[in-house]
């Protein structure tokens, strides 16, 4: 019997003991989990210590731990030494952003939509692949892995970025969120670590955390993570792998200098690390730019997905990997998708070979240098980010206890908090990722930032009076 009596004890959170079932440990996590994704247990509620838990339910403290171990490795709680542990800000909702088109009227500022009218010269250039002759060998279960041609193309994507693999090591996955299971699934293990930015692409977090993957946030700057706090972690933690997205992070739009990631490659060396390099940014680089991968080229796993360059629907991903991964990667390939759709690829391959895929880039630089600038309009920044996709907003700290995405959508404004894309303990600010590129049209970019100006500030000169620090 429990010690004490909690019949008019205040908790903040407690469970049917009616509920568990054996394993206890594995059942108390379960209703933890339900609790949270219900809403019944909110974002950063600190929940009871866990030996008054344990009291509560009259079981052993050691089930509790376990649970809360279980659903901290899960990405639903967070622990802050001295003070406890509470359900992490982004653990009640679906961080895997999905379009559902449901309201017309609504500017779209929450998913990164690669401007999405330039959709046409995708349509072209499929209607004129699904045209030749040779369609049938599209169509059928041959070259799981990439024909020549589709492969040459792969070679002459990657040279333009300083990269230059063996044809053999190069895979096609469908888009970008495919190739990272694929390496998740292959190279990972239930438990393993694998360090990133404390903001980060938010369907990564979602993958990690179905595979029982923690993620360690890392501190950064506005060049990306610090190698410092990277090799202290590893030695404090003991670190398996590395994912970053250098060149525009999402959500913050950092772009990573040579420097910096020769720094980090070292330690990636040192370490044994497995890189997971996601570059789907990479077409908007300076004309110097280099990956993190070509300095820690047996480490690194390149994965550029062409949704953002050429076309989203294409659902085509290139990835490079270190030739002692060739075999484990080509066996993850085939167990879980058999193989891309030739016709996507061969589509993607010809855009490439016969200049299309550099028209679009180019065209799709200069309208994303046009909007940054008029974001920076409306929201001046000490550090403009010239051709990202997307913007990082601090908001106003009286705003933070605010549902900011609820309130948003009311004015007609569909964006995201950051708590979608935080790894760990939330810090003291507070931001909103605004998708530049997803406005229909330039007049519907400016219609939807005066409305976010008005709604995160009462008058003008406050707008004035403030400037954004990345």
């Amino acid at each position: 019997m429990p010690v004490n009596s909690f019949e008019d004890y205040p908790m903040s959170w407690k469970p049917e003991k009616s509920k568990l079932t054996q394993p206890l440990y594995l059942s108390l996590a379960k209703l933890l989990e339900q609790d949270i994704k219900d809403g019944t247990l909110v974002p950063h509620t600190k929940l009871p210590p866990q030996r008054e838990l344990a009291d509560y339910l009259d079981i052993n403290l050691s089930t509790v731990t376990k649970a809360f171990k279980l659903c901290q490795l899960n990405g639903f709680l967070y622990a802050v030494i001295g003070r406890g542990t509470f359900v992490s800000p982004n653990a009640g909702v679906s961080i895997a952003i999905q379009d559902t088109k449901t309201n017309r009227n609504t500017i779209e500022f929450g998913i990164i939509k690669p401007l999405d009218f330039m959709n046409q010269y995708t349509e072209d250039a499929m209607k004129k692949v699904l045209a030749n002759s040779s369609v049938d060998s599209l169509l059928d279960y041959s070259a799981p892995f990439g024909s020549p041609y589709q492969k040459s193309a792969a070679l002459k994507w990657f040279s333009k970025f300083g990269l230059h693999p063996h044809a053999e090591d190069i895979f096609f996955t469908t888009g970008g969120q495919n190739a990272f299971a694929v390496v998740l699934i292959t190279l990972f293990h239930h438990g393993d670590k694998i360090a990133t930015d404390r903001f980060t692409y938010s369907n990564f977090i979602e993958l990690a955390n179905m595979l029982n993957i923690k993620l360690v946030p890392i501190q950064g700057d506005e060049k990306g993570i610090l190698p410092e706090d990277l090799e202290m972690q590893c030695r404090l933690q003991g670190i398996q792998g590395v994912y970053l997205v250098p060149t525009y992070s999402n959500p913050v739009g950092t772009l990573m200098d040579t420097p910096r990631k020769e720094a980090l490659a070292k330690i990636i060396r040192n370490q044994h690390l497995t890189l997971i390099e996601d570059d789907i940014y990479a077409f908007l680089a300076p004309p110097d730019y280099v990956p993190l991968s070509v300095f820690c080229p047996q480490e690194g796993c390149y994965i550029a997905s062409l949704s953002k360059s050429i076309c989203p629907g294409l659902r085509v991903a290139i990835m490079s990997v270190p030739h002692r991964f060739t075999a484990l990667i080509a066996r993850g390939i085939f167990n879980i998708n058999v193989k891309t759709s030739s016709i996507s690829i061969e589509t993607g391959a010809y855009m490439i070979h016969t200049g299309i895929a550099e028209e679009i880039i180019e065209k799709k630089k200069s309208l994303a240098y046009k909007r940054n600038l008029i974001f920076e309009q409306y929201f001046p920044s000490i550090s403009p980010t010239p051709l990202s996709f997307c913007r990082w907003l601090p908001l106003p700290q009286a705003l933070y206890d605010l549902p900011m995405e609820q309130l948003a959508m009311e004015e007609g404004i569909h964006l995201f908090h950051s708590n979608r894309f935080l790894v760990g303990t939330p810090p003291k600010e507070q931001f909103l990722r605004i998708a530049i590129s997803s406005a229909d049209t330039k007049e519907d970019l400016e219609y939807g930032l005066e409305k976010l100006k008005r709604l995160l500030f009462e008058d003008e000169r406050k707008v004035n009076d403030f400037t954004i620090i990345i």
